[in-house]
């Protein structure tokens, strides 16, 4: 079996990490393939190097080298260079880079500074970390650079503002209502190599309990690929990022409030409307309708570790089968 997942960070990554395990040891799905095609709208330059948040949450993730507490950077990370360039005055220091994420940061910049398309610059980092020997091939979404960004009310006057959207996610912790979203580059991007054959070809597609505004969306909006699950003959199933009208992880119902959207599971689904075929709910969101067949899981839809995570994708793929049925 060929799986295709849109995926973002944190909870993209763990998702995947559960998937790859459930395929792993179920007899006969362990030569199954994975294929991931990451966010890069989150992208930013920090430092005069080029950083992709989302591709490196994969990376550590489904590598093993992820620090598990915080769900994103290196395992056993310090920080000696970013308190360099602290001393330094150097700016901004919102946004914490460990001394072995800066490696990453490092090559990334490098190889495409000698003109290294962005896809086959994650290949080669997706090589250092044992994907293609996981039966995992990571594409980021597009090799044009994209940016998501921030429009907020700047101050008593109201007069508007746009901040990159990490500083919106991580230094404000989306505390700062957002009036909208602007994607820089996204209007001239076109989809990276391997990602339209990637959809069309799949045996299942899966949307993972990612953003669905700044993660999924963003993805969405790459021209070709809502077309392309729109035309797969896979059965493209989601799973709800919130449970109750909570996100299970993140921001996602300060992204949903800004694009005019409810933080209910039946909303994020409406999202989705035009290409979906399958939705998992929590058990507190069973009562929700979609025009997707909607099922609710067994359990709390929560990915409190690998074990749950795999039971969460296997009951994924068994929907996967009932709607192909």
């Amino acid at each position: 079996m060929h799986i295709t997942a849109l995926a973002g960070g944190v909870g993209g990554a763990r998702f995947i990490r559960g998937l790859r395990h459930h395929l792993d040891t179920t007899p006969g799905l362990a030569d199954s393939t994975v294929s991931v095609i990451a966010n890069t709208g989150d992208d930013i330059t920090l430092f005069g190097l080029r950083v992709s948040p989302d591709v490196d949450t994969l990376l550590y993730t489904l590598g093993n080298g992820v620090h598990e507490g915080q769900g994103w950077g290196r395992a056993d990370e310090s920080h000696r260079v970013q308190g360099e360039l602290a001393a330094y005055g150097a700016l901004p220091q919102w946004f914490a880079l460990g001394d072995l994420d800066f490696g990453t940061h490092i090559v990334r910049s490098q190889w495409l500074g000698q003109g290294v398309p962005l896809s086959e610059v994650t290949a080669r980092l997706a090589a250092r970390w044992g994907l293609p020997e996981r039966r995992i091939t990571l594409l980021p979404m597009s090799d044009v650079p994209v940016e998501t960004h921030v429009v907020v009310a700047d101050g008593e006057d109201g007069a508007e503002r746009a901040i990159h959207f990490q500083e919106w996610w991580v230094r404000h912790q989306a505390s700062i209502p957002a009036q909208r979203f602007v994607v820089a580059g996204l209007d001239r991007a076109t989809a990276a190599p391997g990602v339209l054959d990637a959809i069309r070809s799949a045996d299942v597609v899966l949307l993972p309990p990612s953003n669905p505004v700044v993660s999924i969306g963003i993805i969405l909006g790459v021209p070709g690929v809502r077309d392309a699950l729109r035309g797969t003959t896979a059965p493209v199933v989601g799973i709800s990022p919130l449970i109750s009208g909570r996100p299970i992880r993140g921001h996602a119902d300060a992204c949903l409030s800004a694009i005019g959207v409810d933080s209910t599971a039946q909303a994020v689904a409406g999202l989705y409307e035009d290409f979906l075929d399958g939705w998992l709910v929590d058990p507190a969101d069973a009562t929700t309708r979609a025009r997707a067949r909607v099922e609710a899981f067994d359990g709390p839809l929560l990915m409190t570790d690998v074990d749950a995570t795999a039971r969460i994708a296997a009951h994924a793929l068994r929907l996967a089968d009932a709607v192909r049925a």
